[in-house]
């Protein structure tokens, strides 16, 4: 067994005990699976911020350009409001306007009147978020490939079928636990 499977048995053995001291009715199994949830996603997040870095783009300014980028593909929007923009990536509106105007001052999006409600403005990208993307696009779907090389042809579809299921409950629970409002 290798240090780093030590450490980390030693380390699940470990959360799964102080989550059951937090709470008697914690189950160990699902404390250890959001552990590891947890560890898969920041390792995950490292590596797709290490491939932004030589841009200076951070994960989050990356994501808005790519649903700015996606909306323009899609071919079904003239561009998002920051309200959209901040319902589609589950942040505040203070996040996101901070988010556009770092994006617009490196030239990456710019603001447009909205055709139907000159009251209101949207947010378009520019020849130059959409290079920002065909470069990092190679770089993250080569990420993802080598990331599930690791698992088999059923592994994934398990894998598929689980957090499908998941997302489903977090939706159900959502419904029923409404959290704070975005603002």
């Amino acid at each position: 067994m290798k240090l780093s499977e030590q450490f980390s048995k030693k380390h699940h053995e470990s959360w799964v005990a102080f989550f059951r001291e937090l709470h008697e009715s914690s189950d160990p199994r699902a404390a250890r699976l959001m552990d590891e949830f947890g560890q898969v996603a920041h390792r995950i997040r490292q590596l797709s911020d290490a491939s932004l870095e030589a841009s200076g783009l951070s994960y989050a300014q990356f994501r808005v350009l790519m649903s700015l980028r996606y909306c323009e593909w899609a071919g079904n929007c003239g561009g998002l409001n920051p309200s959209e923009i901040s319902d589609q990536q589950g942040t505040s509106r203070n996040t996101i306007s901070a988010l556009i105007r770092s994006l617009e001052d490196a030239g990456l999006v710019e603001r447009q009147l909205d055709e139907e409600d000159r009251r209101r403005f949207n947010i378009h990208i520019t020849d130059a978020g959409r290079q920002i993307i065909a470069e990092h696009a190679a770089k993250h779907v080569q990420l993802v490939n080598e990331l599930f090389a690791a698992l088999s042809q059923d592994d994934i579809e398990t894998l598929g079928r689980i957090l499908q299921t998941l997302n489903h409950q977090t939706d159900m629970m959502k419904d029923t636990n409404p959290g704070p409002s975005r603002r």
